[in-house]
């Protein structure tokens, strides 16, 4: 029996999952439209913490400045009600058609404007719910044809609008920070920052980019045939990884969004453990939400997709449970000790030494037996076996 999620476990739900009505390019809608305040509660009763959600998941596209008050009044009236905090907030500069080559990075002009000050609007929005994230997801900002886009151009005002907005929030004074979702394609051929290192690259320029960091997805590295928990540990190293999406993907096809370990379990795993035990040798650690950025399937009713909302977290608590069952194995230490995985901090120069000290050392080169060097099996195969083990509860 898995148990109940608490607030400390800090589970978060876009309100873009559930409320997904299951529209795809190939078919029409198989649910109804469901209320935002619906999900709210019923999030609430799952045992969910936060919810977070692109602007017009809550209010259409459209409305009137009257509108939108009197639906975020309805909205908010449910957070109080069921104490579910906004953590997150991102804006859809995708799904309308005037959107359709980006919204920072599109070739028209006029394009960009209006899709920074839809930007900026849902960042004051962002701050007067308490949140602490401002996710931004460049799904239009690509390319399908090479000829089409000057990319050196595109870089610069994909910067310039990242930075505008970054400015904008330290010049409100807001405790808010930027994260970039990065994806390799879909739905444009090509999407610029397709990953977490192009992501890095491109924040490494900004003049305000001490604010803005990384939300690496699952579903969106594992497209690319990369390895998440690698993505999201090098995200960590640089002290970028501002926020998560779990989801699962099985290899590289289009973005499936499944339950979170539905897709790669043993990635999955791997995840888990890195983000509730840290690396083997400390370091940087996340702790911020456990957020779920997934898709109910097409084939469920409304019961399937309460159900697979608790199997998001369901799983998540399952793998915490082994993960820390892993960790906290003598053996598993005594492995991680024989194949080298904790010596791995130990700096190649010693404290003090200077590589005029290394080259003068015979024994690091010269004298060394490389063959007896190379003859040292890591065992890492054993290793690796021991987390299947544990993955899978025989341990």
């Amino acid at each position: 029996m898995v148990r109940k999620p608490t607030p400390d476990d800090k589970f978060s739900f876009g309100l873009w999952t559930v409320g997904w009505n299951a529209q795809d390019q190939f078919g029409s809608a198989s649910r109804p439209w469901l209320d935002p305040v619906e999900s709210v509660h019923k999030l609430a009763e799952l045992g969910a913490s936060h919810v977070t959600f692109h602007d017009d998941d809550v209010v259409p596209f459209g409305s009137s400045d009257a509108e939108r008050d009197k639906i975020l009044d309805r909205f908010r009236g449910a957070l109080a009600e069921t104490g579910i905090t906004v953590e997150m907030v991102t804006t859809n500069t995708f799904s309308h058609p005037i959107f359709k080559d980006g919204g920072f990075t599109s070739n028209d002009r006029r394009v960009r404007r209006y899709g920074l000050r839809k930007v900026i609007r849902n960042v004051d929005l962002a701050a007067s719910l308490g949140a602490d994230t401002f996710v931004m997801w460049g799904g239009r900002e690509g390319a399908e044809y090479d000829s089409a886009k000057d990319l050196n151009a595109a870089h610069d005002r994909y910067a310039e609008g990242i930075d505008t907005v970054a400015a904008y929030i330290k010049d409100k004074g807001y405790g808010l920070r930027i994260a970039i979702e990065p994806k390799p394609n879909e739905p444009r051929g090509d999407i610029l920052l397709p990953t977490v290192g192009h992501a890095l690259a491109l924040i490494a320029k900004l003049e305000h980019g001490d604010i803005v960091g990384l939300n690496p997805e699952t579903g969106h590295e594992q497209m690319a045939g990369l390895n998440y928990t690698s993505g999201i540990a090098q995200a960590l190293w640089a002290e970028k990884l501002f926020h998560i999406d779990l989801n699962g993907q099985r290899s590289i096809k289009y973005d499936q969004d499944l339950v979170f370990g539905h897709g790669d379990l043993f990635s999955a795993f791997a995840t888990v453990d890195l983000i509730e035990n840290g690396f083997p040798s400390g370091g940087p650690r996340y702790d911020g939400p456990r957020h779920f950025d997934y898709k109910p399937s097409r084939t469920e009713d409304f019961q399937g997709v309460w159900d697979s909302a608790a199997a998001n977290m369901s799983t998540y608590l399952l793998l915490k449970e082994r993960a820390l069952a892993f960790r906290a194995d003598p053996e598993v230490q005594a492995a991680l000790e024989e194949s080298g995985v904790l010596e791995l901090s130990q700096p190649t120069l010693a404290e003090g030494e200077t590589l005029a000290d290394l080259l003068a050392d015979r024994s690091a080169y010269e004298d060394l037996d490389v063959d007896a060097v190379a003859a040292r099996g890591f065992g890492f195969v054993r290793l690796n076996q021991l987390a299947l083990e544990h993955a899978l509860g025989a341990r």
